[in-house]
């Protein structure tokens, strides 16, 4: 007689997979910070021998969690793009003006690169690294989204159109992103509160005068219109 093959316990084997997959998960966010605390430490040219070495652990174990220095790369790239998220919550909470709304992203975000310059040219300055992802324009993302639901929600309750929110928010992003690293790459040529003031008036400039167009009876299409016809 052939025998009893027992039978298989398919809710066992997905509870064991679930726990390996949950310390697994644990052990990349512990190795993750203590790699971002090895960039902090070393500068961000820091090689994955030494990120192991204070991680406590061997490069094999390194390697078991992350395939290559690009994997990495990307976990310490989030890492750090919610470490500037996290910042700004608080930053903006409280803010109702709209003006102070711009202002007090810019100064987060001057102030949170300033303060962590390893970190930043790791994530933003790798030359060396296979980026198959884009984690800095994933922060940019996230962050450009939480700015155009305020924007968004200023214009709706002045009883005007949303839709310039989302490009109004990637345009403050996106230039305070580039500036803020031309100011890094320089040196910081000039104090952080000047060039929060700087960026600040150019960009509220522009966007209350795209408020103050919205206002125009037929919005900003028509506000275009009367400009190209010379009135």
């Amino acid at each position: 007689m052939s025998p009893v093959t027992p039978p298989v316990n398919p809710g066992k084997n997905d509870g064991r997979k679930g726990r390996w997959d949950n310390h697994r998960e644990q052990r990349r966010a512990e190795l993750t910070a203590a790699a971002i605390e090895a960039i902090r430490l070393h500068g961000p040219d820091i090689g994955m021998e030494a990120i192991a070495a204070h991680a406590g652990v061997s490069k094999p174990v390194l390697y078991r969690y992350f395939a290559d220095k690009s994997e990495l790369w990307l976990a310490v790239g989030q890492s750090a793009g919610q470490i500037i998220l996290e910042a700004m919550v608080p930053a903006v909470a409280g803010v109702r003006e709209e003006r102070a709304v711009v202002a007090a992203v810019i100064d987060v975000y001057l102030a949170q690169i300033e303060a962590d310059l390893n970190l930043y040219r790791f994530v933003v300055h790798q030359p060396d690294i296979a980026r198959h992802r884009d984690v800095v324009a994933d922060v940019m993302d996230t962050v450009a989204s939480g700015l155009a639901r305020i924007f968004g929600d200023r214009l709706r309750a002045r009883g005007l159109d949303s839709g310039a929110a989302l490009p109004w928010a990637y345009g403050v992003v996106g230039y305070v992103q580039s500036v803020g690293d031309w100011w890094l790459r320089q040196q910081q040529p000039i104090s952080r509160d000047a060039l929060c003031d700087y960026l600040t008036t150019f960009l509220w400039s522009g966007i209350s005068g795209m408020q103050r167009a919205a206002d125009i009876p037929g919005g900003l299409a028509a506000f275009d219109l009367k400009k190209a016809e010379g009135e």
